[in-house]
């Protein structure tokens, strides 16, 4: 892997593991009860390198590339985008975990890993201890209340769903110029990430099969991820969960967020953080205290 990659996780391991799916690629360092750590658009794993070290001082983390993104496989989209359901995704890292000798664990996603980890504790409930979702509500919800204001601050995901080629031509004619503009609206600028980490997005965004992988995500979100929620529409997520979300994102500025999962959990706690959409990135101390509570 990358020089820059593995000076962010200082003691964690690389490994891919080729029985998950199309093959999932993570990191796993520390020692303690199992912590997996999903991350989201247009992102890879590096995203958790500032609290990840912290985690690993009480917690196994695991920091583990959705199908699609980072260093994991990325297969065709298959009928109706099934390939990139969250389902499928949700899975994948199910059997990721069972390679590395994990039947329970503990799990935390943002944005798309987020949802990846809604859809894991509604499939694999026996396997989730406790789940927190960063800067979201449900996708349903999110698709439900769609007005101007969302679709002008999340217009990516009304783009990104458009048939192929479409949006994987335009994004591919400058893929650095769309990541750093996509992540740097979202965040106030792009001075809050990490060279390294920046370098690391960059150089996964730039694949062409990335740029497909991550625009059928979302294809299946607008479908096939509709589908199965509506199937599970009076389920409910058992295991605790913690909404954590940015008080300067459109999360906060445009939904409910606690009142939303409450709406599909159980057992639903959280607050706003001080920061935009990259609360691990704009606001890790924040975060890593959150996190420390609520898993300890």
């Amino acid at each position: 892997m990358p020089t820059s990659e593995s000076s962010l996780f200082p003691g964690f391991e690389a490994r891919h593991i080729a029985g998950a799916g199309p093959g999932i690629h993570l990191r796993i360092g520390g020692s303690g009860p199992p912590l997996l750590l999903l991350h989201g658009y247009p992102q890879t794993h590096a995203m958790w390198h500032r609290i990840a070290p912290r985690l690993a001082e009480r917690f196994t983390v695991v920091c583990s590339d959705l199908r699609g993104y980072g260093d994991s496989g990325k297969p065709e989209g298959g009928e109706h985008h099934a390939n990139y359901s969250k389902r499928a995704m949700a899975a994948d890292q199910v059997e990721a975990m069972r390679a590395l000798g994990f039947r329970k664990f503990s799990l935390a996603g943002h944005d798309r890993g987020g949802r990846v980890a809604h859809r894991l504790c509604l499939d694999h409930p026996e396997a989730v201890e406790r789940v927190a979702v960063l800067d979201i509500s449900p996708t349903r919800i999110m698709y439900g209340q769609t007005d101007k204001a969302f679709a002008s601050a999340y217009y990516h995901w009304f783009f990104l769903i458009q048939p192929f080629d479409l949006p994987e031509r335009l994004i591919g004619a400058d893929p650095v110029y769309y990541l750093r503009r996509k992540i740097g609206a979202w965040s106030g600028g792009i001075n809050h990430f990490d060279p390294r980490a920046l370098a690391e997005y960059e150089r996964c965004f730039a694949d062409a099969a990335t740029i497909h992988a991550t625009c059928e995500d979302y294809r299946a979100a607008a479908g096939i991820d509709l589908e199965h929620d509506a199937a599970d529409l009076h389920a409910r997520v058992g295991c605790p969960l913690l909404a954590l979300w940015g008080e300067r994102g459109v999360v906060h500025r445009l939904f409910d967020p606690l009142a939303d999962w409450q709406s599909v959990a159980i057992d639903v706690r959280g607050r706003a953080l001080p920061s935009g959409h990259f609360l691990a990135e704009e606001a890790p101390q924040a975060t890593l205290e959150e996190f420390l509570e609520f898993f300890d």
